[in-house]
């Protein structure tokens, strides 16, 4: 099967736009033949998360009430950043802001779409490493509760289902298996 778009877009209309998303539904030909359509979120920002961990492999998450969900979430410091800018500069922004730390070090660990059937949202994730504590500075819309804890219960919180938030699953995950492969 050839790597080829087999849709077939007859007309576009924007429904809604803000300073975060857009939403634009498709008049389309499906890969059937079939006309439809097709709703599709356009994210003006970069997802970014990092998983912050000391040398002895602490870690930190960041709990809040997220709206759309209507419930409580624990998840790694994320936030978004500027298509037009670094991932790393966001990234570094993003854990000050949340924790009130900075790292020396940095490592991209993945590269991921979030919810590539409806939209074209890009995620970035760090590890930050060799980290000093300062005071965090969470943005008005934040009401952030920090929670230092082994990294080893993180991972457990996402493998009984308490840590759902996607990006921190990766995170997690891509962390463990770096840690037993001696990469991290």
């Amino acid at each position: 099967m050839e790597e080829i778009n087999p849709w077939q877009t007859l007309e576009s209309e924007l429904k809604y736009d803000n300073n975060w998303i857009s939403v634009t539904e498709h008049q389309v030909i499906n890969p059937s033949g079939g006309n439809g359509i097709y709703g599709e979120v356009h994210f003006k920002n970069v997802a970014i998360g990092i998983l912050p961990l000391d040398e002895n492999y602490n870690t930190w998450l960041v709990g809040q009430y997220r709206y759309p969900l209507k419930a409580y979430s624990w998840e790694i410091p994320e936030g978004g950043g500027a298509l037009d800018k670094e991932p790393l500069d966001g990234a570094k922004r993003e854990l000050l802001e949340e924790t009130g730390m900075s790292a020396k070090n940095w490592q991209e660990i993945q590269r991921m779409h979030l919810s590539n059937s409806v939209s074209d949202e890009l995620s970035v994730i760090y590890v930050a490493t060799d980290l000093i504590q300062g005071i965090a500075m969470p943005e008005e819309t934040e009401q952030l509760i920090v929670k230092k804890l082994p990294f080893e219960e993180a991972y457990q919180m996402v493998l009984t289902g308490k840590i759902t938030d996607s990006m921190s699953v990766a995170a997690i995950l891509k962390a463990k298996l770096m840690i037993l492969n001696g990469d991290l």
